[in-house]
């Protein structure tokens, strides 16, 4: 399936979306990919929101977007790559079976998969500012990154298990 169809089938069921990656067999290059990814839509998302500071504080734009490039695209797939571990680590503690791949996997699929509301959210604080509707957009995108990534990581650390609850066909 293409990446868009993959997005919008995993907002229909994550651990189905998962399965099918995970079916491909591990390769490094495809979760690499899905994190700069995912970086790259936080970096876009974060555009009219620092475009927006730019203007009402008259500052430069230029430095603002490449702070945030620096970030985005050189220390967050660290980051990401850490928490990763560590998802798998504690994981391991409650008995998955599953690899780091998996939980890499895991982790960098749901933020790719729930960047359309990142980018939503990107908008709203570029346009509307800081206020409710932000803080809802925000908590909105976060409840279902962490839908995603449950569910995924859920998939990648307990395969059996998954496998004990579908229905016979």
């Amino acid at each position: 399936m293409s990446l868009s169809r993959e997005i919008v089938a995993t907002y229909r069921g994550p651990g189905a979306v998962m399965r099918r990656l995970l079916s491909q067999g591990p390769r490094e290059d495809r979760a690499l990919m899905f994190v700069m990814a995912a970086c790259a839509m936080f970096f876009v998302a974060q555009m009219p929101a620092l475009a927006r500071q730019a203007h009402l504080e008259g500052t430069e734009l230029n430095p603002l977007m490449g702070a945030s490039l620096l970030a985005c695209m050189v220390i967050l797939p660290l980051a990401l790559y850490v928490l990763a571990a560590l998802s798998h680590l504690v994981a391991k503690l409650f008995r998955g079976r599953g690899t780091g791949y998996g939980a890499r996997l895991a982790l960098f699929w749901a933020l790719v998969a729930a960047s359309p509301l990142l980018l939503l959210n990107g908008l709203v604080a570029g346009f509307v500012g800081q206020g409710v509707q932000l803080s809802l957009v925000g908590l909105l995108w976060f409840l279902v990154f962490l839908w995603f990534w449950v569910s995924s990581l859920r998939v990648a650390e307990w395969p059996a298990d998954q496998m004990a609850e579908r229905p016979a066909t």
